[in-house]
């Protein structure tokens, strides 16, 4: 695993008004070499938010990012960078996860009250490796395509924790 690459993830999307901030991992192969919050086509991230927010999924990715400007969403991942051959966050070596700058990021994003996880690893990595403490977190279903749990689901689950977040 040392010799593997040293991934960069990508830059938080989301406006300074954000209201709630979802976190990810560390982005797939298929997301990175986008440059691209969830692009592998197999997740069901895009999908959901295009059904609790009215926006086809495969919009084009600047109007995606707008709908979740408009619904107060920032999005982000807890790793800055790691070492990981594929996409699974199983095959992150662990010794060289490095944290996202929170502390800058909640400065920046002051109204960014509650944090969803997008699945344990989010959280657990959060939990180990993030100084800071958030009050209002809640852990969601991966959307990873990696994530058995059916669809509907998933959908269920984002629904509700969303609901109560507009």
């Amino acid at each position: 695993m040392s010799r593997s690459p040293l991934l960069e993830g990508l830059p938080p999307i989301g406006s300074p008004d954000a209201k709630l901030v979802i976190l990810g991992n560390m982005p797939s192969v298929l997301s990175l070499a986008s440059g691209q919050y969830y692009g592998n086509p197999r997740n069901a991230f895009w999908r959901i938010m295009g059904e609790l927010f009215d926006c086809a999924p495969d919009a084009p990715y600047e109007q995606r990012i707008a709908m979740l400007d408009r619904h107060g969403i920032a999005v982000w991942d807890v790793l800055k960078q790691c070492r990981r051959v594929g996409s699974l966050d199983s095959a992150i070596a662990p010794d060289s996860m490095v944290a996202n700058d929170f502390v800058s990021f909640f400065a920046a994003h002051p109204n960014a009250g509650r944090v969803y996880f997008n699945g344990a690893a989010a959280e657990r990595n959060f939990t180990r490796l993030v100084t800071i403490t958030v009050c209002d977190a809640v852990r969601l279903p991966s959307t990873s395509p990696a994530q058995t749990m059916s669809y509907p689901d998933k959908l269920s689950a984002w629904r509700a924790a969303l609901s109560g977040s507009r």
